[in-house]
């Protein structure tokens, strides 16, 4: 990790230096430039915006968002922004030392977690615990040890509350009003508009929380849904926490789940997107229960991508799978 954030740095000098003498990175256009990283902060900004403004997404359509490495003409594009948008966390920690490498030229950012109240990520029973990606492996075994039970990571998955995205939307919005007067009245009439649209969304994840026969459900997989799940009252069992990079479960920890499945008699069993789903197959081959995918919506299928899909459009696929699992 080192030696590639060392040659982001040389990238970055060079990139500075050249734009010293020749400013050929900017857009043409306009319009601001807007960069995310991912696609719930993406797709926030083109409800709001729309053409308005020169909006990427650096996260390629079906590339796996916690594997992501920018490339050099990712920094480049970052630097030639006038907002970049990111979520922040413990996989986006390379963001902070790029941005403050350019210096005067970095662009404004704005980091979702700084926006909401965010929770720190929980190993519940049950879930595997992925050393991996906590710590540095650069510390003797008492160090680690310590470490792994005091330091706790932020869980970065803020967008899977509707409620959390509405106040991000409000960001964004006020972002917009304040460095495009032009287009204001366009900005503020689509911001109200999906606003309550997300008011909606959350309403109708109340209603069918409140009438359902059980309020637990179970992921064979990464569960990056813990604000969806502490703002509907929801339990739930995982093999994974949200943020780990492990996709191969222990013996142990899928007997624990089949188990789990057959004594509360869940209906459901979820894996999420662009998941090889193997650990909710072999439960549900178990079990009989169903197979679903509950979208996180870090990222889109090229598929889900050419059918126009939107934060509201798959969070309405949640909703149905969610109305299944719990009845």
């Amino acid at each position: 990790m080192l030696i590639i954030f060392l040659s982001w740095l040389i990238l970055i000098s060079t990139i500075t230096a050249c734009n010293n003498t020749e400013n050929t990175d900017k857009p043409a256009s306009d319009k601001l430039s807007i960069i995310t990283t991912i696609f719930p902060q993406y797709d926030f900004t083109k409800q709001i915006a729309g053409e308005k403004v020169d909006l990427k997404m650096l996260l390629k359509p079906g590339a796996e968002s916690h594997s992501y490495e920018p490339t050099p003409q990712d920094i480049k594009l970052i630097q030639a922004s006038d907002l970049f948008i990111y979520t922040g966390g413990e996989n986006d920690t390379w963001i902070e030392g790029i941005i403050n490498s350019m210096g005067s030229d970095a662009p404004q950012t704005m980091r979702l977690i700084d926006l909401v109240d965010t929770v720190e990520e929980e190993i519940i029973e049950g879930m595997e615990h992925d050393h991996d990606h906590d710590h540095e492996k650069d510390h003797d075994d008492e160090e680690d040890y310590n470490r792994e039970h005091d330091v706790h990571e932020i869980d970065e998955h803020v967008w899977t509350s509707p409620i959390n995205a509405i106040e991000i939307v409000k960001e964004i919005t006020d972002y917009l009003l304040e460095n495009d007067q032009v287009n204001a009245d366009y900005y503020k009439e689509n911001s109200e508009k999906y606003i309550k649209e997300l008011q909606e969304l959350d309403q109708q994840f109340v209603d069918i929380v409140q009438a359902a026969e059980r309020n637990v459900i179970l992921f064979g997989d990464r569960f990056p849904f813990r604000y969806l799940a502490d703002q509907y009252d929801l339990d739930y069992y995982a093999a994974f926490s949200g943020c780990s990079t492990n996709t191969e479960a222990s013996a142990a920890t899928v007997a624990f789940l089949i188990d789990k499945v057959e004594k509360l008699k869940l209906p459901v069993v979820f894996s999420i997107e662009l998941s090889n789903e193997k650990i909710s197959d072999s439960i549900t081959e178990t079990t009989g229960a169903e197979k679903l995918t509950f979208h996180s919506l870090h990222n889109l299928s090229i598929e889900e991508l050419a059918a126009n899909e939107t934060y509201i459009s798959l969070m309405q696929k949640n909703l149905r799978a969610l109305e299944k699992a719990l009845n």
